[in-house]
């Protein structure tokens, strides 16, 4: 009797251990690294966890986060990047741009890395092909910059009489395409019989050069393109369009929700959703070389009317028309 309840007793052990073994495996880490703010990918950041838990995990159950934010100051990536690499991440994801995607990539070539950018990851070398990514590289691409002449041509439409258009550019978020989108703006104001003004900000010091330098030039209206900093600083950039009358264009709609006047752009909340998809895949065993560069399917223009009213701005009824959504 006695022999038959120790190895009853052995029998249960040998089934315990393994499932205690289990259970004490510490969860994967996503690490996401962003060069913007808690506060400008908070909202999004609940779009990014819907797509990871699409493919079944859910932070704190069986996958957790560690964050980094570099607050628009591109030159905390390459730490905070290290910091992550060090704690051996499962995954990297990055936002803020080609300058976070761009640190990750030089910082690792084995972490798994999904990123999302607002230009074309094969022409910044992050990728070989949108189809067949290779490396340990894959992601988003909102294709923002590919979108300025589009922005600025409804910005001419809702200020045809300005003479001088003052467009605001970050280097670091167009990178290796920066001089010909550059190009592509000066053209399209030349077009459209503008005149522009081409001021680049990739510090808080730049932005209020920029400011000065609108103020002393007079400009009539203002295009803020896309970047990181000015995601993480757009309260200064909505109350100084509104303190000196400025009909302005931004990149994405949390820029017109904070009182700017009008955005075009890819929905933010998509990109994220797809990136979390990505980062649960990956952590499935899927290699991101074999995971194709996702490009956003829905662009919205929206319009807030409350601030078109403040600048006695009349917004003509063919952008109201094509506008997805309209702040009133």
């Amino acid at each position: 009797m006695q022999r038959r309840k120790i190895i009853a007793l052995l029998g249960g052990a040998a089934i315990a251990w393994p499932l205690a073994t289990r259970a004490q495996q510490p969860m994967p880490v996503i690490g996401y690294f962003s060069g913007r703010s808690p506060v400008t990918d908070g909202p999004m950041l609940s779009a990014f966890r819907e797509g990871f838990s699409e493919t079944g995990f859910v932070e704190g159950r069986n996958v957790a986060i560690e964050f980094r934010w570099a607050e628009g100051r591109y030159e905390r990536l390459p730490e905070l990047i290290h910091d992550l690499v060090s704690r051996k991440v499962a995954v990297i994801v990055t936002s803020g741009g080609e300058a976070s995607a761009q640190a990750a990539k030089v910082a690792t070539s084995t972490i798994p890395i999904v990123f999302n950018i607002g230009g074309d990851p094969v022409d910044a070398g992050l990728v070989a092909s949108f189809n067949r990514p290779g490396g340990n590289l894959t992601g988003v691409s909102s294709v923002s910059t590919t979108l300025m002449p589009k922005q600025f041509g409804l910005l001419s439409e809702l200020a045809p009489k300005a003479i001088l258009i003052g467009v605001l550019v970050s280097p670091e978020t167009l990178g290796a395409v920066a001089e010909t989108r550059i190009a592509e703006i000066v053209s399209a104001g030349r077009a459209a019989g503008h005149q522009v003004i081409i001021l680049k900000a990739s510090t808080d010091v730049d932005i209020d050069v920029a400011f000065e330098t609108l103020i002393q030039r007079r400009v009539q209206a203002l295009f803020v393109t896309s970047g990181p900093l000015f995601v993480t600083r757009m309260d200064r950039l909505v109350a100084f369009a509104a303190r000196h009358a400025l009909p302005a264009m931004y990149f994405r709609r949390e820029l017109v929700e904070a009182g700017g006047l009008v955005s075009y752009g890819s929905s933010t909340a998509e990109g994220y959703h797809q990136m979390g998809i990505y980062a649960g895949r990956i952590l499935k065993g899927e290699k991101p070389s074999e995971l194709p560069v996702v490009q956003p399917t829905r662009f919205e223009l929206v319009i807030n009317l409350k601030t078109a009213k403040l600048l006695r701005l009349d917004i003509p009824q063919s952008v109201l028309a094509r506008a997805d959504e309209v702040i009133e």
